[in-house]
């Protein structure tokens, strides 16, 4: 009785590793912060106005680095991001993603949905519920 059960439960693992819901933002439980260049120039702080570079892309778990679709980019449209640390002009988690960041920094940042654009998305690009990946380059600190 004990090893049909055992057979049972090992195929159902293996189902639920394999399936594509493996990759799903489920994954992405709180904010992820990795500096790839540690800054030396300006802390950003709140109430810091802040001049970003970003690339924005779709989280995938099974992508390396977790890049999936890239859905925006500034270095694509030739011009930084201006907004004010604390002020709630862009998603909670930049705002969380940048805070601490000094000028010259730059910083991978994993947003989930709850700190995104949670259950309503934004737009064709970003579906709901979708955890983000930020690659952030911080200019300039005012």
């Amino acid at each position: 009785m004990l090893r049909p059960l055992a057979l049972f439960a090992t195929a159902l693992f293996a189902l639920c590793a394999l399936s594509p819901l493996a990759a799903l933002a489920d994954d992405v439980v709180g904010l992820v912060i990795k500096d790839v260049v540690v800054g030396t120039g300006s802390v950003a702080r709140d109430d810091a106005e802040v001049r970003i570079q970003y690339t924005g892309w779709l989280y995938d778990a099974k992508a390396p680095d977790h890049h999936g679709a890239k859905f925006d980019s500034s270095y694509d449209s030739g011009r930084p991001l201006s907004f004010t640390v604390g002020a709630d002009e862009v998603i909670s988690g930049m705002d969380s993603g940048v805070r601490g960041m000094r000028v010259g920094g730059k910083r991978t940042v994993i947003i989930p949905s709850t700190l995104g654009y949670g259950h309503k998305g934004a737009g064709p690009e970003i579906p709901p519920n979708s955890a983000l990946v930020f690659d952030i380059e911080l200019l300039d600190v005012r």
